[in-house]
């Protein structure tokens, strides 16, 4: 299974000033995997170390934390005797030991010549008193679950693939209905790499019973980790993780999404639910786009902190859970009216983070209009509007345009391309390349 992001990593791998790399990603999406592979693909040996129920290693991490001293523990735990230059240390679920994130700094300063990666997530390392993140002493990358172009790479489809990568419009029109049935099968399965991986050996005898089951599976290991730190995590905090989550699939059918606390509870309230939220965002099981109060250049300084979306961080596991079955999906684009949106919207979030970007939305004040995405590109703003299906009226992007002096705008639907003034169709799988 190939991953876009070992082109990242190898031209981490070749840096003159290079630091030890962090990555981030809500657990299941292929980490442990991704730096395992590429231990074997650009280096001589891995010294893998998992840190999970890891007693040694918390106790060599709670001492001394010089390169000299930790080396030769990491090559014992590890039976790789670890050289710089060509060996490549991996401390996975390093969340589980926070002060061996901490210890990445003097391997910045002091052995900058060993290649480390150290993989997990946020969850836990704040409930920790006493470590901190190596702040300017570390490169940090977020590894989301498998893109669509991933997802056709994985299905043996590299050609389809080359299609959306390379933005080739004539191409795009002439295998749309082609490309569009590969991702009624993304928005079914998802990009988590063990159900993509169950979905490819079984096509075409699929059991999608156990692909769903699968999915639940992941949801459950979830759960697990919400209730893991509840000793040393605030009262309540458990019950509004999971209250949080279950409450997205309604927020996102809504016709407007921005998120409303009062549905996770009646009378909910935010200083009820931000540290739950952030903890979500943090982990990567969640996906956050603020909300501008105009779209104008640099979006980070008109974002309003107040108003949000949040998305799952997977559409198979968003369709898992709100109980949808794939034959709805699979049967021409009825998913896309049934959920309002919610499906298209949550795919164009994952595919635009996973690219790289940065979403933000619009709405103005009285909500009478919005745009569902707005991102920078080239020093200026550009609006994307996502349509649910073949209908491409969108009064609010027309409107905008001329109040916002947009020179550009891109809509995305289940249409092939075409263009429409300056505003440019695009279908529903380019938005992930659609600069190009």
């Amino acid at each position: 299974m190939e991953r876009l992001f070992m082109e990242r990593l190898s031209g981490w791998k070749n840096k003159k000033d290079r630091k030890p790399f962090v990555l981030e990603g809500a657990r299941q999406a292929g980490k442990t995997w991704l730096v395992k592979e590429f231990g074997k693909r650009y280096f001589e040996k891995t010294a893998y170390i998992s840190l999970q129920n890891n007693e040694r290693m918390e106790r060599l991490f709670t001492g001394d934390m010089s390169p000299q001293r930790l080396v030769p523990a990491l090559s014992l735990e590890s039976g790789v005797a670890i050289e710089p230059g060509t060996t490549l240390i991996v401390l996975d679920e390093v969340q589980e030991v926070p002060r061996a994130l901490t210890a990445l700094k003097y391997f910045c300063e002091d052995a900058p010549d060993y290649a480390v990666i150290a993989t997990g997530s946020s969850l836990g390392i704040a409930l920790h008193p006493g470590t901190s993140f190596p702040v300017g002493k570390v490169e940090v990358g977020r590894l989301f679950p498998l893109c669509f172009r991933e997802f056709l790479m994985a299905r043996g489809e590299q050609g389809l693939a080359d299609v959306v990568e390379e933005m080739n419009l004539d191409m795009m029109t002439a295998f749309h209905d082609r490309i569009m049935e590969e991702l009624k099968y993304y928005l079914v399965v998802g990009g988590m790499p063990e159900v993509v991986k169950a979905f490819v050996e079984a096509y075409p005898q699929v059991d999608f019973d156990a692909v769903t089951s699968l999915q639940t599976q992941i949801v459950e290991e979830y759960r697990s980790d919400f209730s893991k730190h509840e000793a040393s995590a605030p009262r309540g905090l458990t019950l509004r993780l999971n209250q949080v989550w279950d409450s997205i699939p309604s927020q996102l059918a809504k016709e407007n999404k921005k998120f409303i606390y009062g549905m996770i509870k009646q009378g909910g309230r935010g200083r009820d639910f931000e540290l739950a939220i952030q903890w979500l965002v943090d982990t990567s099981l969640v996906l956050k786009v603020p909300r501008v109060k105009t779209p104008s250049y640099p979006l980070k300084m008109y974002e309003d902190i107040s108003a949000f979306k949040l998305y799952l961080c997977d559409v198979g596991l968003l369709r898992a859970i709100s109980d949808i079955e794939p034959a709805i999906i699979l049967d021409g684009d009825a998913v896309f009216g049934a959920a309002k949106g919610a499906f298209a919207e949550q795919f164009a979030c994952q595919e635009l983070l996973a690219a790289g970007r940065s979403p933000y939305y619009w709405a103005a004040e009285n909500a009478t209009s919005e745009l569902d995405f707005v991102v920078q590109l080239n020093g200026r703003v550009v609006p994307l509007e996502v349509k649910a299906g073949r209908n491409l009226k969108a009064k609010s992007l027309k409107a905008s345009m001329s109040r916002f002096d947009f020179s550009q705008a891109y809509r995305f639907s289940t249409l092939p391309p075409k263009q429409d003034g300056a505003v440019c169709d695009l279908p529903l799988y380019a938005i992930g390349t659609f600069e190009r």
